[in-house]
């Protein structure tokens, strides 16, 4: 497949996943750096899709929503067919189903580009084999789509969202919150991909008791999903956080966690969005593996236990005892939160201690 050259219009097929987009970022600096003039779009599903509008590599945005787990041929055709018109020199996949590779198919694209998964060898002019040794990251794995199939990774960036001051202002009025005047927690209690990544309530209540005993402000975000919790969270310290679950945008949300002096939060796609965001993240993982989607940020500090059942990478303890999660201790992660966060540092504990297309829609 030849390089990217200035003129070309790439369009990218998102993940959908809100981490994974995040993740996705540093592929579009790449491409960006290799494509200073052409166009950059991406498809992405509405729930993640906001994203894309912080991160100013990207030109246009995409939305294709069919709900996670179907097909929506219908609406894949009627898109590419769409998407015929805007001439794009090179469609670059990043999901490895064989829905994904649809679009770019039948919008006429002539060079697509994409792992070897799930028999979709026909949708391809460049069906890469991937290595899971060279690549280990998911954002490696990103990265090396959008150069050459035989050319060295390059350095991978960190993803990088921008939120502008006055973003932030307009997101606190309508929200009805005023600029925090103390220093900021932010709790991400939940996980949209299932409770083997969550922290218990109760340890992230006497995470919230300690700081604001200490005089800080705490603020709880999430989705819908997560309200049980998050109460159960706000009831332990006697209603003292604020608790702002299912009460924002994905995109206010991000726009709250500019705000934070510490977050805390379970692997998650806020955890990912929070370290683009250059904050200070304590990042708990319980069944999933920070090998493979560290948060890369300059300010991350992840905790995990040393268990041989771990990581398992199921939505549920398959074992019933959680303890991945349960045995880290909530003063395990006060430590760490005051000693203070380093670069991309891990560490394993024993157990005891801006256009925008919306051209296909459900």
């Amino acid at each position: 497949m030849p390089g990217l050259c200035a003129k070309e219009n790439i369009l990218v097929i998102g993940p959908s996943w809100i981490g994974d987009m995040v993740l996705a970022h540093s592929l579009f600096q790449v491409i960006r750096r290799r494509l200073p003039h052409g166009t950059l779009d991406v498809v992405a599903p509405s729930w993640s899709a906001s994203l894309l509008m912080r991160m100013p590599e990207v030109d246009g945005v995409v939305e294709l929503d069919c709900g996670h787990g179907k097909l929506g041929l219908v609406r894949r055709y009627t898109l590419g067919r769409k998407l015929r018109r805007r001439h794009y020199s090179q469609a670059i996949v990043l999901p490895n189903s064989f829905k994904s590779g649809l679009v770019p198919h039948w919008a006429g694209i002539p060079h697509r580009t994409g792992y070897r998964s799930e028999l979709r060898g026909t949708l391809f002019t460049d069906y890469r084999r991937l290595d899971k040794q060279a690549l280990p990251r998911l954002v490696d794995r990103f990265v090396a789509l959008g150069v050459d199939a035989n050319a060295l990774l390059p350095r991978v960036p960190m993803p990088r969202l921008q939120v502008s001051t006055h973003q932030r202002d307009d997101a606190l009025g309508r929200l009805g919150l005023a600029r925090p005047q103390n220093p900021l927690l932010i709790l991400c209690p939940g996980a949209e991909y299932g409770p083997a990544k969550c922290w218990p309530p109760d340890h992230y209540g006497a995470v919230a008791r300690h700081y604001i005993d200490q005089g800080w402000m705490v603020w709880v975000v999430g989705s819908a999903r997560d309200r049980s919790i998050a109460e159960k969270i706000n009831s332990l310290v006697g209603g003292r956080c604020t608790n702002l679950v299912a009460m924002t945008s994905l995109l206010e949300a991000v726009e709250l966690l500019s705000l934070a002096d510490q977050v805390l939060s379970n692997d998650s796609g806020l955890m990912h969005v929070a370290a683009a965001l250059g904050r200070p993240v304590v990042a708990l993982f319980g069944s999933s593996d920070p090998g493979y989607t560290p948060p890369l940020g300059d300010q991350v500090h992840i905790l995990s236990l040393d268990l041989a059942c771990r990581p398992c990478f199921k939505r549920e303890c398959p074992l019933g005892h959680g303890r991945c999660l349960t045995e880290l201790k909530p003063s395990q992660v006060i430590r760490a939160m005051k000693d203070g966060v380093k670069p991309a540092n891990t560490l394993n504990l024993p157990t005891t201690s801006h256009a925008h297309y919306s051209e296909a829609a459900c």
